[in-house]
């Protein structure tokens, strides 16, 4: 009479595993809901240094102090833009621009900036929606 190991071994053929597989599907699943929640995904979407920026969302010193700008993309729509409106108080809509993020045709860009209270708090909030892919820093010329 074979012993559990050995038909365990005759079930599986030769030199294939069910454990490559399966710990994949769980790396997967994992993966899903890290992406899934909203504060997990976000500090990937962040595409901005804001070590140098000071409380008040400026960098520099003196006269020279600046705000740090951002641009991304949202979905076209009034639900998209009057969430985003909500969350940021900078937030500028530019219809049919892609900016250098580069913007889809369905897509409307959005550009905002650090000078705001809670600047940290509202890039947070912004990056957790689900339809930000990126924020970076936008350059004007």
């Amino acid at each position: 009479m074979p012993t559990s190991s050995t038909s365990l071994k005759t079930s599986a053929p030769r030199g294939r595993s069910w454990l490559g597989p399966v710990l994949g599907l769980a790396c997967a699943c994992v993966a899903a809901g890290v992406a899934a929640g909203a504060t997990a995904a976000a500090p990937s979407v962040l595409g901005l240094d804001l070590t140098g920026l000071d409380a008040d969302g400026l960098q520099g010193q003196g006269s020279s102090r600046r705000a740090l700008d951002y641009e991304y993309c949202i979905p076209a729509g009034k639900g998209p833009r009057t969430e985003v409106a909500a969350l940021d108080p900078t937030a500028r809509f530019m219809p049919g621009s892609r900016g250098r993020i580069g913007c889809g045709p369905d897509q409307v860009l959005v550009l905002g900036n650090t000078h705001q209270p809670g600047f940290e708090q509202v890039l947070q909030r912004l990056a957790a929606l689900p339809y930000v892919a990126r924020i970076q820093q936008a350059w004007f010329e």
